[in-house]
C-alpha cells in the first residue's frame, strides 16, 4: 500500500475512533476531502486487516452500509471486568418471535405484529425498544398514525450481520410447515 493510502487509512480509523458510532462512507469521504468509493475501498482493507491479525482486540464492522470501530466478542469477558457493562439482556421465546417478525416485515405497526402472533404483543414490543433492538421508524398514513417499528444498528451488531440483506431467506416449504403448525394450533383450515 503506498504512503498516501496508509495516512488515509490512519485518518479513516481515527475518525471512526474518537467519534463511536457508525459513519457513512459519504460523512467520511467529505471529512478527508476524499472520493466514496475510495474511502469504502480503504474500510474493506482495515476490516480485512483487523480480522488477519490475532493480535488485535478491535474489529471494524459494516452496518448497513456505514462502518464503526467495535470490540471483538471474545474480549467481553475481561471488559466486563473494567467496566459497567449492562448485563446482556436474554431474548425469551417470545421475544425472539416478536422480534423475527419486525425484521422481516419491517416497518410494521403493533397491531400488524399482533395479528400475526395472535395475541398481544405490547410487553414484547416495549422489551424490544428498551433492548434497542426495535425503533420506532415512522407511523403509518392511516387513522390514529399508528407507530411503525423497524430493526436498528444494535440488533445487526447483536446478530452479526451487516444488513438485512444477510438475514436468512425463508423457503417456501417452511412457510408451508409454518402455515400448517399455525393452523393446527388454532384448530382451523385456511382455504389456498
Amino acid at each position: 500500500m503506498e504512503k498516501t493510502s496508509k495516512n488515509s487509512v490512519a485518518a479513516i480509523e481515527a475518525l471512526l475512533f474518537a467519534v463511536g458510532e457508525a459513519l457513512e462512507p459519504e460523512r467520511i469521504a467529505t471529512a478527508l476531502d476524499m472520493e466514496k468509493k475510495e474511502v469504502i475501498k480503504l474500510c474493506k482493507h482495515l476490516m480485512d486487516s483487523y480480522e488477519e491479525s490475532s493480535m488485535r482486540g478491535i474489529r471494524l464492522v459494516e452496518l448497513d452500509g456505514k462502518y464503526q470501530l467495535c470490540t471483538k466478542s471474545e474480549y467481553f469477558e475481561e471488559l466486563s471486568k473494567l467496566v459497567n457493562i449492562p448485563k446482556k439482556h436474554s431474548l425469551t421465546d417470545v421475544l425472539l418471535e416478536t422480534l423475527s417478525i419486525v425484521a422481516y416485515k419491517q416497518p410494521i405497526t403493533r397491531q400488524q405484529i399482533e395479528t400475526i402472533r395472535g395475541v398481544s404483543c405490547t410487553h414484547a414490543v416495549n422489551k424490544l425498544v428498551e433492548y434497542h433492538l426495535i425503533e420506532e421508524v415512522g407511523r403509518l398514513d392511516a387513522p390514529g398514525r399508528p407507530i411503525l417499528f423497524g430493526t436498528t444498528e444494535d440488533f445487526l451488531r447483536s446478530f452479526g450481520i451487516s444488513s438485512m440483506s444477510d438475514l436468512p431467506e425463508i423457503s417456501a416449504d417452511k412457510i408451508m410447515d409454518f402455515q400448517k403448525q399455525a393452523e393446527e394450533e388454532a384448530g382451523i383450515v385456511v382455504e389456498t
